[in-house]
């Protein structure tokens, strides 16, 4: 129908802060591509109240 359109959901199912290191990324795009078959999708991001440290989180979708 027109103006009518699927929304996908997106749930927080685990989230955790860890040390900042350059080689989260790699383990994040890795989890990414190989788990994305089981409606997983992960996420990495800067703790804005701690720069040394990161947040990463697990979501379902």
């Amino acid at each position: 129908m027109k103006g009518e359109y699927l929304v996908n959901k997106i749930d927080i199912i685990s989230s955790a802060k860890v040390n900042k290191t350059p080689d989260l990324y790699e383990i994040v795009g890795a989890c990414n591509r190989t788990l994305k078959e089981r409606d997983l999708m992960f996420g990495l991001a800067l703790d804005e109240k701690n720069k040394t440290k990161m947040v990463f989180t697990i979501y379902g979708t």
